[in-house]
């Protein structure tokens, strides 16, 4: 882990304020340690010597020797002066502790701002760490909002998979439907030209067939086509009537290779055609009538 400056600044103050301390002890001690001294005897040192016979006296008499020989008198014991001690130079102690209390001052001042930088630097790793945490949540949302729009896309994707699969099917249903009511067609325009045409020289001498070539003709007339429609269009009407031709009702039936668009113009050009063709097939008339409609280009 790599040292801070900070923390460097405290070990520094620290290490001031120990040695500070013990200069502040030994100045003390320094203090409260007397001096000892020797003591010296004031005036001048003295010498005695033995002056005369060193042999013992010759006796006499009480009175001779009582005064002749008095006793000296004592000298009076020296004085004793004790020296003062010098004061040491020893520093007060006001400035000691002045200095104390200006290293404690700097020592706690470092501290605070160790505990300011501690505290910055925790502050700026909670934020780091909320920053991080909104940055994992923001790249959760992200994911999630990721696979919404892959299962969306999915769902979409299936949707138009079904919708084609759906249009295929009914093109398929439809085009055999077409293909059916073709076949119907065909097979109906076949009886329907066996019945028109007779076995000498093919001229048309069935009512029923001439009737029903007269519907035709009529209905063309009223017909507006539509400029879509093809040649070979095929259609069975199922027509309802009253006698004298008036129509009260026309129905576009299966087999029918028409749009509905188509039906309605041929349902449409049966109302308008009303009368239909009554005079002169009052024999082949009936209420309710099957009319094949068709359309092969011409007119």
């Amino acid at each position: 882990m790599k040292e801070s400056l900070a923390d460097k600044a405290r070990a520094f103050l620290f290490s001031l304020l120990l040695h500070g301390v013990l200069i502040g002890l030994i100045a003390l001690g320094l203090m409260w340690t007397t001096a000892t001294r020797t003591v010296v005897m004031p005036g001048p040192v003295i010498e005695a010597s033995l002056v005369g016979p060193t042999s013992a006296p010759k006796p006499t008499s009480r009175k001779a020797s009582a005064r002749t020989e008095r006793p000296k008198p004592t000298p009076p014991p020296p004085k004793v002066v004790e020296e003062k001690p010098k004061p040491d130079s020893v520093p007060p102690l006001e400035p000691l502790k002045q200095d104390l209390i200006d290293q404690q001052r700097v020592a706690a001042m470092a501290e605070q701002k160790a505990d300011e930088a501690r505290k910055e630097q925790e502050e700026k790793r909670r934020r780091e760490q909320i920053l991080l945490e909104q940055e994992k949540q923001e790249a959760a949302r992200q994911k999630e909002l990721e696979q919404v729009r892959k299962q969306l896309a999915d769902a979409e994707k299936k949707k138009n998979l079904e919708k084609e699969r759906l249009k295929q099917l009914q093109d398929k249903r439809l085009a055999d439907q077409q293909q059916a009511e073709k076949e119907r067609m065909d097979e109906l325009l076949e009886q329907e030209s066996r019945q028109a045409q007779t076995g000498g020289g093919g001229e048309d001498t069935d009512l029923t067939a001439r009737y029903a070539a007269a519907i035709q003709a009529a209905v063309t007339q009223n017909w507006n086509r539509p400029e879509s429609i093809p040649a070979g269009l095929r259609c069975t009407l199922l027509i309802v009537q009253i006698p004298g031709g008036d129509v009260i009702s026309a129905n576009v039936t299966s087999p029918c290779n028409a749009d509905p668009a188509a039906r309605l113009s041929i349902e449409q050009a049966v109302m308008r055609a009303a009368p239909l063709p009554y005079r002169g097939y009052e024999k082949v008339f009936s209420r309710e009538i099957t009319f094949n409609f068709k359309y092969d280009g011409q007119g």
